[in-house]
């Protein structure tokens, strides 16, 4: 019972996520590509899925969507810094930026 719970819960957080990638790309692809961390090919592809392809895809027993820091020490600077609240967010952007994307690692 438990089991089947989860599974539902990350269904419905996979089917939020590709609707909110898809909203992100056609409200402003260059920056949906750049917090997603994604490629132009992959941008246009999860755009151009449909209703159904989407509840297709969220039906997984996987989330879709991750953490983007490998590095626990990222994820404790972002957490513990006393910064001023405007300055942390900045912070958190430039910390989001540098983690190298899955394309990055590959090509390299």
């Amino acid at each position: 019972m438990l089991t089947d719970s989860l599974l539902n819960d990350i269904q419905d957080i996979n089917l939020s996520y590709l609707l909110l990638v898809q909203r992100l790309i056609n409200e402003d692809r260059t920056t949906a590509m750049f917090r997603l961390k994604i490629s132009e090919p992959m941008a246009d592809m999860l755009a151009s899925l449909s209703v159904k392809q989407l509840g297709q895809l969220s039906r997984t027993n996987q989330l879709l969507c991750r953490l983007c820091f490998d590095d626990p020490e990222q994820l404790l600077k972002l957490t513990t810094d006393p910064r001023e609240q405007g300055l942390g967010q900045t912070h958190a952007a430039l910390l989001m930026a540098s983690v190298p994307t899955r394309s990055n690692l590959q090509a390299g």
